[in-house]
């Protein structure tokens, strides 16, 4: 069975960081790439950032380069995508998601993955 569980949210201020972790099991990690995606209230849910080592790509989105960091530890089976300055913009539910599509494809590829976490929720105070 394919378990992607998320940790690490929390309420931060404006300019603080937070580390979000997925731990994956069930498959075979090398195989998949692992996504993280967030959705705000009322918003889509949309691509944050994404890591694949068959491709040995990364991805983030715009709105996040240069303040978050992915990175995966394949002994742990876990991605984990490192926040800093984080802005009230950035208040969302953050999923991880495993998936065999290039990280840019997964971006518009959201509602054909089938692998997803529970969620963990990160709120910015301003």
């Amino acid at each position: 069975e394919v378990q992607l569980v998320e940790s690490g949210g929390g309420l931060v201020q404006a300019g603080g960081s937070l580390r979000l972790s997925c731990a994956a099991s069930g498959f075979t990690f090398d195989d998949y790439a692992i996504g993280w995606f967030r959705q705000a209230p009322g918003k889509e849910r949309e691509g944050v950032s994404c890591i694949s080592s068959s491709e040995g790509v990364t991805y983030y989105a715009d709105s996040v380069m240069g303040r978050f960091t992915i990175s995966s530890d394949n002994a742990k089976n876990t991605v984990y995508l490192q926040m800093n300055s984080l802005e009230p913009e950035d208040t969302a539910v953050y999923y991880c998601a495993a998936h065999t599509y290039s990280c840019i494809a997964s971006v518009s590829l959201i509602t054909d993955i089938g692998y997803w976490g529970q969620g963990t929720q990160v709120t910015v105070s301003s």
